[in-house]
């Protein structure tokens, strides 16, 4: 599985999303900025958190952005799945074939089955919440207070 770059960007969005709504919404154009990613392609992929209920906007001209739940309860399975569908290798396709039937499904339960309920481990297990804190602890927590 390879992450694409729509999933890339909306995982660190939200994780500076995460890191800095502490104290209120944040406005697009500062988490673009902070990131290097594009307001506009930034905004197509808020557009599809916002449809999945994973995150809130803000209107007006002091607007922005924030989580719709705790960081804890954000899944990365819920967010990739609201940017991208569905995760998963598809099903082995059978013909008509015993042999090539008995081959796909060989493949089916030995190998897509047990991909997809890895990932499905993995991305249901790691939270915006375990993000945020990698994130912290791979720039250095007291390296942010710097900034004055």
């Amino acid at each position: 599985m390879k992450f694409s770059k729509k999933s890339r960007y909306g995982i660190t969005a939200l994780i500076d999303l995460s890191v800095y709504s502490k104290s209120g919404h944040v406005a697009l154009n500062s988490i673009a900025q902070r990131n290097h990613i594009s307001v506009q392609y930034l905004e197509q992929v808020f557009g599809a958190l916002r449809r999945a209920g994973i995150i809130q906007s803000v209107k007006g001209p002091q607007g922005g952005y924030l989580l719709s739940d705790s960081p804890e309860r954000i899944t990365m399975a819920s967010v990739i799945e609201a940017l991208e569908g569905s995760y998963h290798l598809p099903d082995e396709h059978l013909s008509g074939d015993p042999a090539e039937q008995a081959a796909a499904c060989a493949i089916q339960r030995r190998i897509v089955d047990e991909v997809n309920r890895q990932l499905d481990q993995v991305l249901q297990n790691v939270t915006l919440a375990d993000l945020e804190r990698e994130y912290m602890n791979c720039c250095g927590e007291g390296e942010m207070m710097y900034y004055i």
